[in-house]
């Protein structure tokens, strides 16, 4: 390998550990080559993201330093193909995407969803419906990125591609669920606007009241149904993958318990599961080696229990 993209698979792992920690640990669970095109997606997703959200924050080389929040994600978008379509990039984070993204043979039209959905955050502050936020957004911010990381996992069954972007779509949805207040900061709100109102619930608040606890109560056993459904595809990855896939399901999912725990307050302070309970995770899952798809089956069984509150 050379030393470009050497330096560019360092960078993209240090972005993965310092931004994406349920990611970073799951990778640690596979494969030295598998785990650096992790962190060459994650990377890429990144720094798009960053651009949007953190318009005013100092700029990775890799992207647009200059002009709107729009301007600097068109250009960025603009790179990233051209150096798709020659093959490599002289910016050694692009160039490991780029080796990355040809040598998994991952489909270009992935990324033009991503960036679509990328773009709707600079017009979109707020989604009248479950379907709409979905099908308008996280079709492109969230299930594509299932799709964009399973060609890594080297799936045994094309089966896998439904599960895959389901796990996607469940991982954004505990997200927004978890970072109601840190959106409402930047002017958005993930949530149903129609689910919200049949409940009463008002996020502006910022107060946990009786209706904010029933919607979210709503919303935490549709993401648990979403996690139900990428389990249901473990099997169909081989050993170190679903090992992977496993370790950052049941970490997300830990997300969701404490949100329960702390009565739906998502307001006081950002909810996390703490290093100590990641760290045995992972090193149990290391130690045992591969995971019986028996193993995810108590992920189906508190999915039904939870909906039959």
């Amino acid at each position: 390998m050379s030393t470009l993209l050497e330096e560019g698979y360092r960078t993209a792992a240090r972005l993965t550990r310092e931004h994406g920690t349920t990611y970073y640990w799951g990778a640690l669970l596979l494969p030295p080559p598998q785990r650096r095109d992790v962190h060459a997606v994650y990377a890429l997703c990144r720094l798009a993201d960053d651009i949007v959200d953190e318009p005013d924050k100092t700029p990775h080389p890799s992207v647009p330093a200059h002009g709107t929040p729009t301007e600097r994600l068109d250009a960025f978008r603009a790179w990233f193909f051209a150096a798709l379509a020659r093959g490599t990039s002289d910016e050694p984070v692009m160039a490991s995407v780029i080796d990355s993204v040809r040598r998994r043979g991952t489909d270009p039209e992935c990324f033009e969803r991503f960036f679509d959905a990328m773009a709707l955050d600079l017009t979109h502050s707020t989604w009248p419906t479950w379907p709409a936020l979905r099908d308008g957004y996280m079709e492109g911010s969230a299930a594509v990125i299932g799709e964009m990381m399973l060609p890594v996992l080297e799936p045994t069954s094309d089966a896998a591609r439904d599960h895959a972007r389901s796990l996607g779509l469940a991982f954004q949805l505990t997200n927004f669920l978890r970072d109601v207040d840190e959106d409402l900061s930047r002017g958005r709100v993930y949530l149903p606007q129609d689910e919200l109102a049949r409940h009463g619930a008002a996020p502006h608040l910022r107060q946990v009241t009786p209706q904010w606890r029933t919607f979210m109560a709503e919303q935490v056993t549709r993401n648990r149904t979403l996690y139900a459904h990428a389990a249901d595809g473990l099997p169909y990855l081989p050993e170190a993958s679903r090992r992977c896939v496993g370790t950052a399901l049941t970490l997300y999912q830990r997300i969701l318990d404490r949100i329960e725990a702390a009565d739906y307050d998502v307001f006081n302070g950002r909810i996390r599961v703490p290093a100590h309970e990641k760290l045995a995770l992972f090193g149990r899952q290391a130690a045992v080696g591969a995971l019986r798809p028996s193993r995810w089956t108590g992920v189906r069984g508190r999915v039904d229990r939870h909906q039959q509150r």
